[in-house]
C-alpha cells in the first residue's frame, strides 16, 4: 500500500478500498471463498447451498429523507444476499451506541428496522449490543449479517458476465447520494430528492422466475463507487470490456442539476435501493419486462452492453457522439454514505 495510515479514501468502495482488502486483508485472510469479493459468500453444505453476507453501516446523518440508518442496515444485507439470487431467510443485528445518544433517536431506529422486517418478511433472529464513551464512537454504528437459500445449479457472479450480455441497471442513478449530500448540507436545492434505499430482493426473484435459467449472469448492487465502480468490478472479474449508452443512463433532473452544480458524475454516486443485471442478450428484453412489472424496476432501463474487448474496460458512448473510459472511483468525494 501507498500510505502507513487509513485514509477516508480506504472507504470509498473505489480504487484504494480493492487495495486495501487485497494487501492487508486477502493477503492474510484470503481463501477460495472470500477471495471472490462478492457481495456474499455461497457456503455449499451437505443439506443445501447458503448464501452469508456481512455489512455495517455508519452513515451520517442518522436520519434523512427516505430513511435512515436502520432500514439502509436492513434493506442492505437483503439486497447482498439477494445479489447472489439468494432468498434471504434471517438477519443478525449489532449496535454500537455512544454514551449521551437520545433514546427517542434509538427508538425511531429500532421502529425502522421493526418496519423493514416486517415489510422484506426477513426477521431478525440474533443480536448484540455495546455502549462507547461519549467521543470514542458517533452516535449509532450499526452491523448487519444475513442467511439465506440459494438455488441448486444458480451460479450468479461478476465473473459470469460474457460477451453479448445486456448491461440493465433497474432505476435511476444517484438519488441516495444526493440526497445524503443535501441533507448532510443543510439544503433544500435538490426538490423533493429521496433515498431509494429498498430491499430487492423480490424483484430478483422475479426476474429469476421469468429469465430461463443460468441467463442471469450478474447482479450487483452499485452502492459505494456507483455503477461505475461496480461495472469495472464486474468487467475485470469477468475478463470483458462494457459499452454503455449514455442516453439510456436514467438519472432525475433532480440528480443531473446537483451534479451539474457540483460538478460530479453520477456514475459515481452512491445508490442503496438498485442493482444491475447482466443477462443473456437474447433475454434482455424480456427481463427487462419483468423488472419493469415489479415496483422497484419500474423505471429499469437497458443501458449497454457486454462486449469482448478490451479486457477489463468500461466504455460510455456519450449524448454528444464521443466516447470514454469509465474508470473505478478514486478518492472519497463523501464518507459515511452508507
Amino acid at each position: 500500500m501507498k500510505n502507513d495510515t487509513i485514509l477516508l479514501d480506504h472507504g470509498s468502495g473505489g480504487l484504494a478500498s480493492g487495495e486495501l482488502i487485497r494487501d492487508i486483508f486477502l493477503s492474510r485472510l484470503g481463501n477460495p471463498v472470500l477471495g471472490q469479493l462478492e457481495d456474499s459468500a455461497i457456503i455449499e453444505t451437505d443439506r443445501g447451498r447458503l448464501a452469508f453476507s456481512t455489512d455495517s453501516y455508519v452513515v451520517d446523518p442518522l436520519f434523512f429523507p427516505g430513511g435512515d440508518i436502520g432500514l439502509l442496515a436492513v434493506h442492505g444485507t437483503i439486497n447482498d444476499l439477494a445479489m447472489r439470487g439468494a432468498r434471504p431467510l434471517c438477519l443478525s443485528l449489532a449496535m454500537i451506541l455512544e454514551e449521551g445518544l437520545p433514546l427517542d433517536d434509538l427508538q425511531r431506529i429500532v421502529a425502522s428496522i421493526d418496519n423493514a422486517c416486517r415489510e422484506s418478511g426477513v426477521p431478525v433472529v440474533t443480536g448484540d449490543t455495546k455502549v462507547v464513551q461519549k467521543g470514542k464512537g458517533d452516535k449509532v454504528f450499526i452491523n448487519t449479517s444475513g442467511i439465506g437459500l440459494v438455488d441448486e445449479g444458480l451460479d450468479i457472479s461478476a465473473r459470469m458476465a460474457r460477451p453479448g450480455d445486456a448491461v440493465i441497471l433497474s432505476g435511476s442513478m444517484g438519488d441516495h447520494g444526493i440526497t445524503i449530500l443535501g441533507q448532510r448540507a443543510g439544503i433544500s436545492l435538490f426538490g423533493n430528492l429521496r433515498s431509494d434505499t429498498r430491499a430487492l430482493h423480490r424483484l430478483v426473484q422475479k426476474l429469476l422466475a421469468t429469465v430461463p435459467g443460468g441467463a442471469v449472469h450478474t447482479l450487483r448492487d452499485p452502492t459505494r463507487g456507483g455503477v461505475a465502480t461496480s461495472l469495472n468490478e464486474i468487467a475485470a472479474a469477468a475478463g470483458v470490456a462494457i459499452e454503455l449508452d449514455e442516453d439510456c443512463i436514467p438519472v432525475t433532473p433532480q440528480v443531473a442539476a446537483a451534479c451539474e452544480i457540483l460538478g460530479m458524475d453520477p456514475l459515481y454516486l452512491a445508490n442503496e435501493g438498485k442493482c444491475l443485471a447482466v443477462v443473456d442478450g437474447t433475454h434482455g428484453a424480456a427481463a427487462l419486462a419483468a423488472m419493469h412489472g415489479m415496483p422497484e424496476g419500474r423505471d429499469a432501463r437497458i443501458i449497454g452492453r457486454v462486449t469482448e474487448s478490451p479486457p477489463g474496460q468500461v466504455v460510455l458512448h456519450t449524448a454528444a457522439g464521443g466516447a470514454r473510459i469509465v474508470r473505478s472511483l478514486t478518492g472519497e468525494p463523501l464518507p459515511r454514505i452508507c
